[in-house]
């Protein structure tokens, strides 16, 4: 195998196994991002697998859609996100927030937006 360092699936595998314990399935829900589906849910289930012997170690999987602004995906890397501390200094509150999410499919992208916010304030 050469020189190197366990990836970060091994991370998640192993607070997993320690806020579940072993006995598969270990989590009943394993959530994340879509872009997370492959590679990396794939590689915590093949180690957590071959390492608990099991041939099923998580019951059910939800992977939510992409948070975008002005047609990108919300990231650090591009600087096109909002903390949630400028969320809420410009008006923003968590009932807005709950109910922007409510108004859209768990699993789709979300496009945030000042019609997007004005929908969910008509609902606040």
């Amino acid at each position: 195998w050469g020189e190197g360092r366990p990836g970060w699936h091994i991370e998640c595998s192993s607070f997993c196994r320690k806020m579940f314990g072993d006995e598969p399935p270990c989590p009943v829900l394993h959530s994340g991002g879509r872009d997370l589906r492959f590679p990396h849910h794939e590689n915590e289930i093949a180690q957590s697998q071959a390492l608990l012997e099991t041939d099923r170690w998580v019951q059910h999987w939800v992977h939510a859609g992409q948070l975008s602004i002005r047609g990108l995906k919300m990231s650090k890397s591009l600087k096109n996100f909002v903390t949630i501390k400028d969320y809420l200094a410009n008006g923003g509150s968590p009932s807005l927030w709950r109910i922007f999410c409510l108004l859209h499919r768990y699993s789709a992208d979300i496009e945030w937006s000042p019609e997007g916010e004005a929908e969910a304030r008509a609902w606040e």
